[in-house]
Formats: C-alpha cells, structure tokens, sequence
C-alpha cells in the first residue's frame, strides 16, 4: 500500500484550486440512471471513489466515459442488478438502489460498505422507498426490492443523528419518475444534496423546496439527458485551510464557496486563522498564536462531521484547552491515537475529545483509519518538525484528487512512497 513521507515545517504558500464534490458527484452519478439520454457532468474529481462508481455503473450496464474532469454517462439499457464485490465496498453505491427501482420497478443492490467511522445504517433510505410503495426483502447481503409503481407520499426522514445525506438524495431521485407528489420532511440541507436536485430538475424533475427541511416532488413521466456542473468539494477546501492555517502559511483558494462552510469559518476565525475574500478567491494566514475553540458537529448549516478530524488536528497546535464533540457518528475518533503518536494531548470522553494543546509535533510513523482522518495526518505531518509517514493514503485517494501534487505547488516537502 502506498503512503506519504512529510518532512514537516515549511509554511504553505501559494494558490490552490479546489475540485469537484466527491459528495456530491457519486449521487449525481446515480441520478444519470434515471434516463435513457446522455448525461454529460462537468467538474468531476477524478478520485477512486469516482472511478469505482463508473465500474458500478458499467456492470449494470450503462456507457461511461471519463476524460479531463468530465463524464459522459448513457443508461440506454440498464439492469436492474450490478456487480456485488464492487458496489458492497462503497457506501455511496446505495445510491443506486432509488433510480433503479422507479426506472426498472426491481433492483437487487448489495449491502454497501465504506469507512469504518460507526454504524452508518440505511434503515431512512428503506423506510423511503417502502412508503413510496417498493416491497423490500433482506437475504444473501443483497437488498431486492420491487415495485407495480411508485406513488408519491408523505415521508419524514429525520433520525438520531438528524437527517440522512444519502437517504434523502436516495428517495429524492425515486420519488422523481414516482406517480404523484411526494413530499420529504426533515430533509436533508447540505449543498451536496441541493447539487443532486438542481442535477434532477435540469434534466426535468419538478422539485421545490431546495435547500430547506421540505422538499416537494411532483413525479413526472420521463427525464432527459443534461450537462451539468458539479459544486466545488467544501471539505476539500477545508481541509486546505486547516493545513495553510496549521503550517503558518499564506494560502490563496480559488473555486471554492465560503457560504457552503460558513461554520467552519466562524471557528476558524475564532481560534485565530484570517480567512478573507479576496477577487473572487480566500486568502489564509495565521497573522499570530492560534487560540483554542470548541466544537461540536451537527447536520448542515452546522460544523460539518467531515472536518471534524482536521480541526482537531489544528487544534493540537493551538495553546489551552479544546473540545471537540462528535454528534454525528460515534466512532469518528480513531485518529486520535494516531495524532497522539505525533505528541498531542488528546483524551476521549463520551462523545468529547479534550485537546490539550501547544505542544509541538513531532514526527512519526502513523496510520490512516479513514478518509478524514487521513487528512488529519497529514496536517498534523506537515506542522510536525521531522519525518512523518502516513499509511494507507488509499483512503485519501478515495475524496482528495492529486492531494500530495497540490500540497507540493504551496512548497509542501511530501512525496508518494509506493508500497510494498
């Protein structure tokens, strides 16, 4: 497996442009099955996670073709069951399962997979389409589900840890080609979502309510082809700021939409990083010492769990006290132990990490758990004085296009050591 070598310790500077929405693009991938037209979408990261998606979609028998940031996706004649070893391994592929079922009326889709940040149940996404009118059964690790028809309802999609992301983009593109109206309470607000429906209603769904808790869709009888450009990755340029801000760097960002991380920037601010619009672009410096903050994840429009590892990474340099809480997934601190390798002074308790901040990072030899805490390694390698060594990269490779080639254009020391 491959991995980084950092030399930590130089400031970052330059300027970086961010890409597509990893989040984004996988659902929007989705979504081109529910027409016989040619889908073409701009802005695409080329990431493995992307490119695992095309194989999906290829075995369920869709053209693909993917060049310079573009695809171009044809579902003429599509089945309604894909590959079992590759759609089980992503958890984005239960994307999948909605458009199948409203366009084919059957779809057998493998349990999904991902990383192994705690239980990710899609329990809203089957609850969705059953009150849509599919009949769902579990067995072999496959979900097979069948359907006369699709009709529209009323559905409330909230759960313990709020609404569902994937589950409401899920039930969102089924209730597309569905008879009637259906109506999605508690849904889901991320720009990620929002992208999936701005994708659907430019190739014909009748959908209001975008970006709010309500969304209406009103089925229609077929969809066309579009071209479509995906919305800049925002925790791509998070996790740029966090890496120019921990680094003492001075780092100008293009392509990315401070209004989509509007929370991240209020603690940003808070624990001393200068974040500032500048033509069109952010500028980020650390004009002095950073200040501890705390923080807790929450459903969109608050601090985005997906940040949540590079923060605290952020947060190991800065001198007091931070607490970072996790409400969104329970098993989404295992880079803590890691970061520790590295000297930080992190505790858990309950939901909290206590960050001790301050002292200086030193490097070491770590391994990666997960896509963001991978991240979070790297940040904390690059502000630690030495060598650090950061295992399994694939997991970054899996949301982060040409992370260690951007990293080097702002003067990083890191480089790609292929493994063994």
């Amino acid at each position: 497996m491959d991995s980084f070598l950092i030399q930590g310790g130089t400031p970052l500077r330059g300027e970086v442009t961010i890409s597509g929405s990893k989040n984004a693009v996988l659902p929007l991938m989705a979504a081109a099955l529910l027409t016989k037209d040619t889908c073409v979408i701009r802005n695409v990261p080329d990431l493995s996670d992307v490119r695992f998606m095309v194989k999906i979609l290829e075995s369920l028998g869709a053209d693909v073709a993917f060049e310079a940031g573009t695809l171009t996706v044809r579902c003429a004649r599509i089945k309604g069951f894909g590959d079992y070893d590759l759609i089980r391994k992503m958890r984005g592929s239960i994307c999948i399962l909605g458009p199948l079922l409203t366009r084919l009326h059957e779809a057998s889709v493998s349990l999904p997979g991902g990383c192994v940040i705690g239980t990710r149940p899609i329990d809203l996404h089957l609850k969705g389409l059953v009150a849509l009118g599919a009949k769902l059964d579990i067995e072999g690790g496959y979900i097979r589900a069948k359907t006369k028809g699709l009709k529209g309802t009323t559905i409330f999609l909230g759960g313990r840890a709020g609404p569902t992301v994937l589950g409401t983009a899920n039930i969102m593109m089924a209730a597309a080609l569905a008879d009637g109206v259906t109506v999605i309470e508690s849904a889901a607000c991320e720009p990620e979502v929002c992208d999936v429906a701005n994708f659907l209603v430019s190739m014909g769904a009748k959908i209001t309510g975008i970006g709010s808790p309500t969304l209406t869709i009103t089925g229609v009888k077929e969809l066309h082809g579009t071209d479509y450009e995906v919305i800049p990755d925002r925790i791509e340029a998070c996790t740029f700021i966090c890496a120019a801000a921990a680094t003492k760097g001075d780092v100008i960002i293009h392509g990315a939409r401070p209004e989509h991380f509007a929370a991240v920037l209020d603690k940003l601010r808070e624990a001393g990083v200068k974040v500032e619009r500048k033509a069109g672009a952010l500028r980020v410096t650390r004009p002095g010492k950073l200040k501890p903050a705390d923080v807790t994840t929450l459903p969109y429009s608050g601090f985005p769990t997906d940040v949540q590892a590079q923060f605290m990474a952020l947060m190991t340099l800065a001198p007091g006290i931070s607490v970072i809480t996790e409400r969104i997934f329970e098993s989404r601190f295992m880079h803590v132990a890691e970061l520790m390798r590295l000297g930080a002074d992190v505790a858990i308790e309950g939901p909290s990490a206590i960050v001790k901040g301050g002292k200086p990072l030193s490097g070491a030899p770590v391994m990666a758990s997960d896509l963001r805490a991978s991240a979070a390694l790297v940040i904390a390698g690059l502000a630690a004085k030495g060598t650090t060594q950061v295992h399994r990269i694939y997991h970054l490779d899996r949301g982060y296009e040409r992370m260690e080639d951007k990293l080097r254009k702002l003067g990083a020391k890191i480089e790609r050591v292929d493994g063994e």
